[in-house]
């Protein structure tokens, strides 16, 4: 995975954690599950990505 994609993905990952507690905080339902989409997302990338890597090998 380049070093470039894994920091965007963590980044990712982050924001989606923010999202879902802030949802959880305020009561905002849809927020909370913006968050745990991102996240989701995110995981799906790395997932990609380790693919990728481990094909080139």
């Amino acid at each position: 995975m380049s070093g470039e994609n894994k920091v965007r993905n963590v980044a990712e990952k982050a924001e989606g954690k923010a999202k879902e507690a802030a949802g959880k905080v305020t009561g905002d339902r849809t927020l909370e599950a913006e968050g745990k989409a991102k996240q989701v997302k995110s995981d799906l990338k790395q997932a990609e990505e380790k693919v990728k890597d481990a094909t080139k090998h």
